[in-house]
């Protein structure tokens, strides 16, 4: 792919002014979200609001299968990491609910209160909770923002422990941003406060992946050329350093639908995650 000059970084990273119809899905994905919680309550399977720290906002959902659990999943959320709220993702727990794993959603805080170094603190002791609660294998996903988070629990210097650390089977980083770099030119940057000193501490890409990491990039092709970049640079240099390593681009997908896969246990991206 050809990537074109960029003379306007803010609009680079822009998605829903180019998605049709991208200002009706925060509200489709809170109906579909609450839904869901609502079905799995009839059987007792939701747990809400777990404190895993000390922090208003340091709370995640556990999803539980109706077995005993064959492993955990946690996906963690997007939105610039200034934006958005676990209940609006629950659906996103259903494929791999019905593969029988439990799913962890945390909620984590909310830059300007924080700095992105503090928020991967935040989503490491998050992972750490609900591995204590869940036995078995673990598998992390995260999309946008989200991508960035998952990939840095895999980058050093390490922020999960070593036992958490060796549970990891694989992660998926979904549209993920893995150089914080270009994010200062944006006017979102007024917000996010990155700068050169933690752009390049915090960027998966610009660091060395830990021992036994197994990633995959997942992007949509309809997604904006930056993002795409963004999923194709942490591949290849990751592959470069020993880590095993995917690049997936999926047809047809833009950013805000590239993740509805997740509520298939069937669909292309749930057995990626699982099976591949």
């Amino acid at each position: 792919m050809i990537f074109p000059p960029i003379n306007d970084w803010s609009d680079a990273y822009t998605n829903g002014a180019y998605i049709a119809g991208g200002d009706s899905y925060p509200a489709r994905w809170s109906e579909l979200a609450a839904a869901f919680r609502g079905r799995v309550n009839e059987f007792g399977g939701a747990r809400l609001d777990l404190a895993y720290g000390p922090e208003p906002r340091n709370r995640l959902d556990l999803f539980l299968p109706r077995a005993a659990p064959t492993g955990l999943f946690v996906f963690v959320h997007g939105g610039f990491w200034m934006r958005f709220d676990k209940s609006s993702w629950s659906h996103l727990a259903e494929g791999a609910l019905r593969r029988g794993f439990a799913v962890a959603m945390p909620n984590y805080t909310l830059c300007p209160d924080i700095r992105i170094a503090g928020i991967g603190r935040e989503v490491a002791a998050a992972i750490g909770f609900a591995a204590r609660e869940v036995e078995g294998p673990v598998y992390l996903a995260g999309h946008s923002a989200g991508g960035h988070l998952v990939s840095r629990m895999m980058a050093a210097p390490a922020l999960l422990s070593d036992d958490v650390g060796r549970r990891i089977v694989h992660v998926v980083s979904i549209s993920g941003l893995h150089d914080l770099r270009p994010l200062m030119k944006t006017a979102m940057n007024d917000t996010l406060k990155i700068d050169t000193a933690e752009a390049p501490a915090e960027s998966p890409a610009l660091l060395e992946p830990v021992a036994h990491t197994r990633i995959t990039c997942w992007v949509g092709a309809a997604e904006r050329a930056e993002f795409i970049r963004q999923n194709a640079l942490l591949a290849n240099v990751w592959r470069g350093l020993g880590a095993a390593t995917v690049e997936v681009v999926e047809p047809n997908r833009h950013h805000f639908n590239v993740i509805d896969g997740l509520t298939d246990p069937g669909s292309p991206l749930t057995v990626a995650i699982f099976e591949a």
